[in-house]
């Protein structure tokens, strides 16, 4: 039917002449309440918005000279937000001169990454940025079921 002639209709019962599909060849028109369609296209796109699963990253900070006792600790804590569905971000922050040896900061990422590697895996490998040295770990479920 011709644009005119679906205008006409709709003007008549007191409704709109609605697009659905644009790209279709002719367009797919209806004719509808605008204002009731755009509530029901709202209201799926909510409810689709609902349904994704947001994934929160976690920080755990680190020094470069972090004793033994700390890294045991924070280590743990890791271990439990991988396990707690969270992603990881695991950082080693630099001030002063410690900037000299970077390679410490490297060595402390990667003996976490070592201690996790049963249930965890590397999202992004040990990079430096200004003063923070970084590393970003997920949950690895295929590895987590086999340790449980």
């Amino acid at each position: 039917m011709s644009p005119r002639e679906a205008l006409r209709i709709a003007e008549s019962k007191g409704l709109d002449l609605v697009e659905i599909v644009p790209n279709a060849k002719p367009p797919v028109c209806k004719i509808i309440d605008y204002g009731k369609y755009r509530y029901e296209v709202q209201k799926k796109e909510k409810t689709q918005r609902k349904k994704q699963a947001v994934v929160e990253v976690k920080e755990i900070r680190f020094h470069p000279n972090t004793d033994d006792h700390d890294f045991e600790f924070k280590s743990r804590h890791c271990r439990q937000f991988l396990l707690d569905g969270y992603k990881v971000k695991a950082t080693v922050i630099y001030k002063g001169r410690e900037l000299i040896y970077p390679e410490k900061g490297e060595e402390l990422l990667n003996r976490l990454i070592e201690k996790l590697s049963d249930i965890a895996r590397i999202e992004s490998p040990p990079k430096f940025e200004g003063r923070t040295m970084t590393t970003i770990l997920s949950l690895d479920k295929s590895k987590a079921k086999k340790s449980n």
